[in-house]
């Protein structure tokens, strides 16, 4: 089977083997060091505050810088913005290793964010620059395989780094360069990618600035909320009337500007609107449930970072099986809703059991709970962006794939930050209240996961509300104008709208 005239099976795969390890590379980075921190912040006297800014600055840098990505590649050469992320996230994750400081180590994790922020869009913009939606599915499982194996996975990984008496923290950073340089060097060679060039391109600053200072404001308020100061504070006031103030004014001037960062129109319309609160949900059970279940096993049962990590492989094959039968299945029905909505309620299913969880639940009960989650996570992950992507023309790509990107990177991201906040209180009740730490932790990670329930339930509503979506066959949703020229860095700017690179 072939996408177009011009792509067989084979390009395409040669292409997506460069876009992938660069992918999961880079989401790795992000959870590589949640088992190496207290190490790592140990040996290079870090506070408690800058504890939570090792991964915090990461989550930030990442999404704010999200939709400016998404952006740019509707102007300008996919191809060479995604070799300029791999780059940026290198030069971050070098700077990383070779920190001796505390200080030294945030700063360099918010520039590795930047690259990870657009690697993360820029490959789900590539897959669909390269593959029309109907056939999409067969390649979007290995692109969710890959996002939600490298998420889980990254504990385990820092947890077998730091018990290796002759590697150290550092090689949590370094251990990842040499295989972005192969992913640099691997799309150089096979990928060729469509993009639009139009003359008179305008970057609209003003709504980036504004949209990066609000996404931060409200970022930082969810990271130190509970701890540095109270939800009821004076803080907290200020925080959230800036977050609304910054975010009004982004919104205003992308309403006026004539290449807005994140589209307005594109939001309004209910099935990109749907996919964006599902998107939302789905990035809050992938990152919640590997941020907690790895705690969860260490605190709660008394495991070893390695064992930790190992005993989340039931949900790693969920999300495996899941995601490559899905794409198929996907690729060969055109039919995405009864996917979407088979996974929404896995995930709904699998956190409502984990919501009963206490330091005594029966690890095979918990086996199947993650089962669950994994194959909610790989039936949906993507296919939400693809609903997006099945709506929009070619042109709008970037701009609409980063937009769901975003706001599940910013659900994942608040998710976390505010579950991380409702255990720490929890933890601290029973404590009190002369629970044992096993116990305390244990019973804490039930109500975190109750309410990660509740947000699985928000993506089953807006599944169940999609209007069913047949893939189209084609990249446009009508015949594009002109046919494509070569895909070359030389090409100058300032050719025709409509006209496209191969």
């Amino acid at each position: 089977m072939t996408t177009d005239p011009g792509r067989s099976h084979r390009h395409i795969l040669e292409a997506l083997s460069g876009l992938l390890l660069a992918l999961f590379v880079s989401t790795l980075a992000s959870t590589v060091v949640t088992t190496a921190l207290p190490r790592m912040l140990g040996q290079l006297h870090g506070s408690p505050t800058q504890y939570t800014w090792v991964v915090t600055a990461t989550l930030l840098a990442a999404t704010a810088a999200t939709p400016i990505w998404g952006k740019l590649a509707d102007l300008f050469s996919k191809k060479t913005l995604i070799q300029v992320a791999v780059l940026v996230f290198v030069a971050g994750s070098l700077a990383a290793g070779l920190s001796q400081n505390a200080g030294q180590l945030i700063g360099s994790r918010a520039l590795q964010g930047i690259g990870v922020g657009g690697l993360q869009t820029l490959v789900n913009i590539a897959i669909g620059a390269l593959v029309p939606p109907r056939e999409r599915g067969r390649y979007a499982g290995y692109l969710s395989s890959v996002t939600s194996i490298s998420t889980i996975g990254g504990p385990l990984l820092g947890g077998f780094i730091v018990d290796t008496s002759w590697l150290g923290w550092r090689w949590c950073f370094f251990i990842g360069i040499p295989f972005a340089a192969i992913s640099l060097i691997m799309l150089q060679l096979t990928l060729r990618l469509p993009v639009y060039r139009r003359e008179g391109v305008k970057i609209d600053y003003w709504g980036a600035a504004l949209i990066t200072s609000g996404v931060s404001l409200l970022l930082i308020w969810v990271s130190f909320v509970g701890g540095s100061f109270d939800w009821a504070s004076r803080q907290t006031a200020a925080m959230l009337a800036g977050t609304v103030v910054l975010l009004g004014a982004a919104m205003w001037v992308e309403s006026r500007a004539s290449e807005p960062v994140v589209p307005l129109r594109i939001l309004r319309q209910p099935t990109i609107a749907l996919a964006i609160l599902g998107s939302l949900a789905a990035g809050t059970a992938m990152y919640g449930a590997s941020v907690f279940l790895t705690q969860y096993f260490q605190r709660s049962r008394g495991h070893t970072p390695t064992e930790a990590g190992l005993l989340t492989i039931p949900m790693m094959a969920g999300i495996l099986v899941a995601s490559i039968v899905g794409g198929r299945l996907v690729t060969r029905t055109g039919k995405l809703k009864p996917f979407l909505v088979i996974g929404s309620v896995g995930l709904a299913a699998g956190f409502a059991i984990l919501a009963f969880i206490d330091e005594s639940t029966p690890m095979p009960l918990i086996g199947v709970a993650m089962v669950l989650i994994g194959a909610g996570v790989g039936m949906t992950l993507q296919n939400f962006v693809l609903v997006v992507q099945n709506a929009v023309p070619l042109s709008e790509i970037g701009a609409s794939s980063a937009t769901v990107v975003f706001f599940r990177s910013l659900g994942g991201t608040v998710g976390v930050a505010v579950l991380g906040a409702v255990l720490a209180r929890q933890v601290s009740t029973q404590l009190a209240d002369g629970a044992s730490a096993a116990a305390a932790y244990g019973d804490a990670t039930g109500h975190a996961f109750l309410i990660s329930a509740v947000v699985a339930v928000v993506g089953v509503v807006a599944a169940l509300l999609l209007k069913p979506v047949s893939l189209r066959s084609s990249h446009q949703p009508t015949a594009p104008a002109t046919a494509p020229v070569a895909d070359d860095a030389t090409q100058p700017l300032g050719v025709s709208a409509g006209r496209a690179e191969r």
